[in-house]
Parts: structure tokens; C-alpha cells; sequence
């Protein structure tokens, strides 16, 4: 008796290690609803499933304030984020870390108990304003801080959380003192953002700093010359129920080989050179040696 007893103990404990080293049984990987979000949500998926994980995809959402609390209630399990991004939303703008060591450190403990923050990249994507060669030469704009005499003669467009997020409208308005003509409600730096600064309906544009499209169009980002914006390495979040270490070490190999240049790279395939993002992620996963 005894002995069938420690047997089914033994037994009990290789199980669980075993379950505890293997892939889940299935992994939701989610995005919000720009490209870059669905070139690193498809590479998640690509090197998820060479390492043997069942993974359903659920992107293009939305928002962080959509897309975050789906990952919270457990509707996704994936998630790619920005550090500094995710640390002012979670603290409603509190914070004032901006480097990246403080960064890093403030998420982890403002992360809800469910949610684990895995490796960061080296890579950063940050939210800047961009403008036209014509409208920086026309009033000699180089900074963000250059805006605050002229602002109010100008349009600026972007996604419409800008309007409320601290390191959109409100942050502009308390550190560099710019007040805009007028916030017209677009997307976060998708076709609609481009189209209206490339056609003139804004003058000033909310994207990010790995647009492959702000080099192909020559159009200048304005210098966060007082760091409004905090450090933004990409990173995984990850629910806890589905975190084994099979998906720690898959997603952590992810972050130690995305760099910023490439992340400029695979958003003009998809942004300028119409590649899909799908096989773009695919060709990344692959020169990486991440699947076969």
C-alpha cells in the first residue's frame, strides 16, 4: 500500500514538472490595431508554434484600453506591449520613470498579479510627431518644443486615445505648453494618419518612430527634446496560467533578436512595400533561426 502510494507521488510530481516545462494547451495571442502590433503578434504565433504550442490568434482589437483588459480577464494570453507606454496607462500617467532600467522596474510592480512582463527587446518604438519637410521649414521646426509658438495655427491628427493619454494631447499641453488648433481623430499612425499629412488635412501627425514610411516620404520627426515620452522596449505580457517555460524561453528568444532597425525594416515591408505582415514576420522568424 505504501509503496503504490509514494508511486502515484512520484508519479504526481514528474506530471506536473512536465506540465510545467511543456507548451499549454493553447495560447491566445492578441494585438491592437496598427502594423507593427500584427508583425509581432505573428511572429509570437510563428515561434510559439515551432516550439510545439497550440496557438489561436485574436489581433487588430483595438486600442490598449480595449485590447489590455482582454488580456487581464484572460480573453488573450499574449500580448506585445511598450514598457514605458503600458506603465503610464496602468498608473494613469503617474509615473515619471522614463529611463529604462526605472521603467522596467515600476511595470513589473504595477502589472496586475495575473500578468507576467517577460524579457524586453532592445528594440523601442516610441509615439513622435512627425511633420512635412515643407511645414518644418516653413516654421523652422525642429523640437516638439518649437511648436509652442505656432500650435495654435495648426492641425494635428492621431489616434483618438491621444486626446486623453498623458503622452498625447494632455502631457503636450503640460510640458511643452502646446496647444493645438485642432485634434482630428484618426488612427494610430495607419493609413488614415499618413494620408492626412501627406495630403495636407493635418499638418502634424501622431506615429511612431519605426515607420518605415517617415524615411520614404522624407518627412522629419520632431525631437522630444524634454523625454515627454518615456523608454518604450517592446516586451511580452503574458498571462500566468499559460506561462510554462516553454513559453517563456520561445518569446524570450524573441525579444533577445528584434532590435530597432529591424523594426523599421519590417514596418516599411508592410507599410511602404504592401508585404503582409504574416509574411513578414515569417521571413524575420526564419533568417533568425527561431522555426524551420
Amino acid at each position: 500500500m505504501r509503496k503504490t502510494c509514494l508511486k502515484m507521488l512520484v508519479l504526481g510530481i514528474a506530471t506536473l514538472a512536465a506540465s510545467s516545462a511543456g507548451a499549454a494547451e493553447r495560447v491566445v495571442v492578441g494585438s491592437t490595431n496598427f502594423p507593427e502590433q500584427l508583425i509581432l503578434a505573428n511572429i509570437y504565433t510563428d515561434v510559439l508554434q515551432a516550439n510545439g504550442v497550440e496557438v489561436k490568434q485574436r489581433l487588430n482589437l483595438g486600442s490598449r484600453e480595449i485590447v489590455f483588459p482582454a488580456l487581464k480577464s484572460g480573453e488573450i494570453d499574449v500580448l506585445p506591449e511598450y514598457t514605458g507606454a503600458l506603465l503610464s496607462y496602468l498608473t494613469d500617467g503617474k509615473s515619471k520613470a522614463h529611463m529604462q532600467d526605472e521603467v522596467i522596474k515600476e511595470l513589473k510592480a504595477a502589472l496586475p498579479d495575473n500578468l507576467v512582463m517577460l524579457e524586453p527587446a532592445s528594440a523601442q518604438d516610441k509615439d513622435a510627431l512627425v511633420v512635412t519637410k515643407e511645414t518644418a521649414d516653413k516654421y523652422d521646426l525642429n523640437t516638439v518644443s518649437d511648436l509652442k509658438g505656432v500650435a495654435s495655427k495648426l492641425i494635428v491628427g492621431g489616434p483618438p486615445e491621444m486626446k486623453t493619454r498623458y503622452v498625447g494631447l494632455p502631457g503636450l499641453k503640460e510640458v511643452y505648453g502646446v496647444d493645438f488648433k485642432e485634434f482630428r481623430s484618426l488612427d494610430a499612425g495607419g493609413p488614415l494618419t499618413t494620408g492626412a499629412l501627406g495630403n495636407g488635412d493635418i499638418d502634424v501627425a501622431r506615429m511612431f518612430t519605426t515607420q518605415g514610411i517617415i524615411n520614404s516620404k522624407g518627412w522629419v520627426v520632431l525631437e522630444d527634446d524634454k523625454e515627454m515620452v518615456p523608454a518604450q522596449n517592446l516586451i511580452p505580457v503574458v498571462r500566468k496560467k499559460v506561462l510554462n517555460d516553454t513559453v517563456r524561453a520561445a518569446l524570450n528568444k524573441v525579444s533577445a533578436n528584434l532590435t530597432t532597425a529591424e523594426l523599421q525594416k519590417m514596418n516599411r515591408s508592410v507599410s511602404v512595400d504592401k508585404t503582409s505582415p504574416k509574411d513578414v514576420a515569417r521571413s524575420w522568424v526564419k533568417e533568425h533561426g527561431l522555426a524551420m
